[in-house]
């Protein structure tokens, strides 16, 4: 077993672990769907995206990370700007890019290079001039204060160690007014010992949740208001056969049965808005 390091030790696991998916020499099914075997689209409808959302796509910014459709809650309006936290290759971005249209931008912000040259390879692929990516972290984004007017994410903060830096960093760049739809995983309840301390569920999206309470807690703490749960569901039993290996193996090997984590590891997309 693989217990969790310092919170820079994550940072550059869960960025080898994407760079890896991003190169192709990993899966990223991790999202909620019935099955991985269907691919990356399989994951995306089964989240939330449709077909159309996936036909108006660079052939390969959909890689199957996503555990929600955040996109779909943030009303977009033409002429705004919007900033994509841990963009990947580009699936939200991209779709976020066609809804502002040409007057508007958005931004991706991700800390792997490869899945950077990935989402810029796509921007190349899909001919567009409104959006552009960042490296950066999320604690510390490449983004001018009160520059933006929407923010969104999915499935990216839950891999971050200091949530708090995150969403103060969201603050300091969304404009007064400002709102937010994510995507995340959190926790109804404490994890097993086992899980909770190893890094290899860390990067499979459950031992690096906090519990709801304390999730929300520090997004009020940093100046949002209007919390609002749009979609929660149990995140372990909807994945099914795309449970993610290394938890499915560490559960094994630690004696823990997957019972023990029934309910307890949510995916959520929720909306808030920055004070005015």
């Amino acid at each position: 077993m693989s217990e969790t390091g310092g919170a820079e030790q994550i940072v550059e696991i869960v960025r080898e672990r994407y760079g890896r998916i991003a190169e192709g020499k990993e899966s990223g099914c991790c999202g909620p769907a019935s099955s991985c075997g269907g691919g990356e689209s399989a994951v995306a409808l089964g989240v939330g995206y449709s077909t159309q959302d996936l036909a108006s796509l660079p052939e390969e910014a959909n890689l199957g990370l996503g555990c929600g459709a955040p996109l779909r809650h943030l009303a977009l309006r033409a002429g705004e700007t919007v900033l994509d936290l841990g963009s990947g290759a580009g699936v939200d971005a991209f779709l976020a890019a066609r809804e502002v249209g040409p007057s508007g931008r958005v931004i991706g912000v991700d800390m792997t290079p490869a899945m950077l040259d990935k989402a810029r390879a796509n921007v190349t692929k899909a001919g567009v001039d409104n959006v552009e990516f960042r490296e950066g972290r999320l604690e510390a984004l490449p983004v001018e204060s009160a520059s933006v007017d929407a923010v969104t994410s999915n499935c990216v903060i839950n891999l971050v160690p200091d949530k708090g830096k995150v969403f103060a960093e969201v603050a300091r760049v969304l404009k007064p007014g400002g709102r937010l739809v994510i995507s995340d995983i959190i926790l109804d309840g404490a994890l097993p010992e086992a899980v909770a301390k190893d890094v290899y569920a860390y990067v499979g999206c459950v031992s690096g949740a906090m519990v709801r309470d304390e999730y929300f807690g520090l997004l009020r703490r940093a100046g949002f208001s209007g919390v609002e749960v749009l979609k929660d569901v149990d995140y372990l039993g909807a994945v099914g056969d795309a449970f993610p290996a290394e938890l499915a193996k560490l559960l094994a090997s630690s004696g823990v049965a997957p019972d023990a984590l029934t309910g307890k590891v949510r995916s959520v997309t929720y909306r808030a808005a920055k004070s005015a």
